[in-house]
């Protein structure tokens, strides 16, 4: 018989109870947000410091989000920590390689074995769930060699178990949709600029503002590729909205603006990585 909600979630506060005082990646998203959460539950939020990257990847609204999460958790101002995170000073992360986000977590979990160093922490702790250890996920090499533990995966939480805990405990963004970083719009081998990462920010947050929920802008040089969820997708031939939004993302610098009729799709830039090849 499978585990209930309440039995998951008191095995996941078990296990990082056990683990003594913790800093967390902190990115506002379902899974980070529930590692806090049981953090504190098990350790006492005295003992837990959550610790969000800020970096131009990152929109400036989901810093504000990590924030006020952090705050309605209860974590004091002196347990959240914001830091400024320069993998964009790492010309091996700006070649936007296949194995990308192995340089972007490697700086961050250095920073973040810096702060549990300096907080006295006994480990660093991040939200990655047991679906992700299938997935091409470059990012847990460098939290390995970092020694950064995973308490969802290392219990067997999945993506969608963490959903049914969030909900059951009642975080706040429980139904909050996944957002990777700016960065995973572009595609592998094409070079990340700044600029590019601005286009990208603005193009989506246009797009939530005329009510589209779930969605990503990939960034093909002078052409956007928009992935909207296929039950949205109507809406765009109402009111004008195509009209609306091809003059903005014109605006922002591209020529042509596409929509993929495969829809919404998390991580459609690794359907063409050759996975035997990275084995």
């Amino acid at each position: 018989m499978q585990p209930s909600v309440n039995e998951k979630y008191g095995r996941l506060k078990d296990y990082i109870r056990n683990l003594g005082k913790v800093v967390i990646g902190f990115s506002g998203g379902v899974d980070s947000t529930l590692i806090l959460k049981a953090s504190i539950d098990a350790s006492g939020k005295d003992n837990v410091w959550a610790v969000t990257g800020d970096s131009e990847s990152l929109m400036p609204e989901e810093l504000e989000l990590c924030r006020r999460l952090a705050a309605d958790l209860g974590l004091g101002t002196e347990n959240f920590i914001e830091i400024k995170t320069d993998e964009m000073s790492d010309p091996n992360y700006r070649k936007n390689p296949i194995e990308r986000c192995f340089y972007c977590k490697t700086e961050l979990f250095g920073k973040l074995q810096e702060i549990a160093k300096r907080v006295s922490a006994d480990h660093v702790l991040d939200g990655s769930n047991a679906d992700d250890i299938n997935d091409w996920r470059p990012g847990r090499k460098a939290g390995q060699q970092l020694k950064v533990i995973s308490p969802l995966a290392e219990v067997g939480i999945t993506k969608n178990d963490v959903r049914e805990i969030a909900r059951e405990i009642g975080l706040p963004n429980w139904e909050k949709p996944s957002l990777a970083c700016l960065a995973s719009r572009i595609p592998y081998g094409s070079e990340i600029t700044g600029e590019k990462l601005y286009q990208v920010a603005e193009a989506e947050r246009f797009l939530k503002s005329l009510g589209f929920t779930q969605l990503r802008v990939r960034h093909h040089g002078k052409m956007a590729r928009l992935e909207f969820l296929k039950d949205e997708m109507g809406k765009l031939y109402e009111n004008g909205l195509s009209d609306k939004i091809n003059s903005r993302l014109k605006a922002l610098g591209f020529t042509y603006v596409t929509v993929d009729l495969q829809g919404y799709r998390s991580g459609s830039m690794n359907e063409n990585i050759n996975r035997d090849a990275l084995s």
